[in-house]
């Protein structure tokens, strides 16, 4: 590889860096063609980009993007491949799953909203961390229920002031 084709790649991952806000570092060293072949289908399925990449190309990717990798730069040992993802634990769900048939993929670090996660032990921490729209769900449905009380309040009391204040007070009671 030529300087100036190193110098391209560099800029397409820093691109690649700039334009993710969750980005997975995993080891798939070792997996046949078939379960790589496999493995790559699930990612698609799953809305997930899946690259190898070389590891001084990437860190220097990272040395040259504008977000704060932290630790993440010390795990490029070995293979790199690199998970991009637009939901945040898309890519833990697809390595847990694929590791029900396969030691691999190791997980080696993640870059999720701005939080640095290394070591393959966070694994299922990274599963359980809920996706933006999850959340906007559950404070939409907790902000809801306060007024589906006092509607209920309302309809069962017949919509006399008296009558919603004897449902409301027996309610809290």
């Amino acid at each position: 590889m030529t300087r100036e084709e190193k110098s391209q790649v560099i800029d397409e991952l820093t691109a690649q860096l700039a334009d993710n806000t969750n980005i997975y570092l995993t080891d798939i060293s070792g997996l046949d063609a078939a379960t790589t072949s496999n493995l790559r289908r699930a990612c698609f399925k799953s809305n997930i980009k899946l690259a190898v990449v070389k590891n001084t190309l990437l860190e220097k990717a990272m040395e040259a993007s504008d977000k704060d990798f932290g630790e993440l730069p010390t795990t490029l040992k070995g293979n790199t491949s690199v998970m991009y993802s637009e939901t945040g634990n898309a890519p833990a769900k697809v390595i847990k799953e694929f590791r029900k048939k396969s030691e691999k993929p190791v997980l080696k670090g993640a870059f999720i909203e701005e939080a640095i996660y290394v070591g393959d032990d966070l694994l299922d921490t990274l599963v359980d961390i809920k996706s933006r729209e999850e959340l906007l769900g559950e404070i939409i449905g907790l902000l809801q229920s306060p007024a589906k009380n006092v509607i209920s309040a309302l309809k069962s009391s017949g919509g006399t002031i008296a009558g919603i204040v004897k449902t409301l007070s027996e309610r809290e009671g």
